[in-house]
């Protein structure tokens, strides 16, 4: 299940570093950017977040649902008397390639039957993972990819946010068959500049050009088998 309009980054869990590595891959992709369901933070929210932190000229494209408080999306709009029905959600038209970014994880519900994961069906896109280095971390990174395959979505590979732990991620790769995109170290601040820094090492490593150009292959075969990318 592929297209070349965009990808879909997804995490192992909340607060992982997907809204960083979305604002990463959009500046070095030149890509659109679209958060479909932001929940709490609206002053402050992920697309604002990277609106600010990119430099790109791709188009910001306004959530579908913007809601106000923090919780998981059926949730926040149950609060405000609203219902997310999946079939409210389409790629925005665009002639550029299009980053989403998810709301917590794949099986964070929208409504009482469908998940972030029927929205990665729906939209047809291939997936990005990002994972953290925690105690867990290692369990709730395979269960994503887990769920992933058993739905036949295309993983690109994924991407590591935070203190480094070579040994755990070179088995998750390994064990997976998914390259590592890249490493996001812990910095003390965000800013253009430190953006423009990764994004210009995906780049560098010729990472993008296997992202957006056309392939045939199954979710399982690796972009570069056996290898991963610092």
């Amino acid at each position: 299940m592929t297209t070349s309009r965009g990808l879909f980054v997804t995490g192992i869990d909340t607060n992982i570093g997907k809204t960083i590595a979305s604002a990463i891959l959009k500046e070095a992709l030149n890509a659109d950017y679209w958060k479909p369901v932001q929940c709490g933070d609206l002053d402050n929210s992920d697309t604002l977040k990277v609106q600010e932190l990119t430099e790109n000229k791709g188009t910001i494209h306004p959530e579908t649902y913007a809601l106000e408080n923090p919780l998981s999306p059926h949730q926040a709009a149950e609060r405000e008397g609203k219902k997310i029905s999946i079939s409210d959600f389409s790629l925005p038209q665009s002639s550029n390639l299009i980053v989403v970014e998810g709301a917590g994880g794949l099986l964070v519900p929208l409504n009482q039957k469908d998940t972030i994961l029927d929205l990665i069906m729906t939209l047809k896109l291939p997936v990005v993972i990002v994972s953290k280095n925690y105690l867990g971390s290692l369990n709730h990174t395979l269960l994503t990819i887990e769920v992933l395959k058993k739905r036949n979505i295309q993983i690109l590979g994924l991407i590591f946010n935070g203190k480094e732990n070579s040994e755990l991620e070179e088995f998750l790769c390994h064990k997976s068959g998914l390259p590592k995109l890249l490493n996001i170290q812990d910095e003390k601040y965000l800013s253009k500049k430190i953006i423009k820094k990764y994004s210009n090492r995906l780049i560098k490593q010729g990472v993008i050009n296997d992202i957006i150009k056309p392939r045939q292959r199954t979710h399982l075969a690796p972009l570069h088998p056996g290898k991963t990318i610092s």
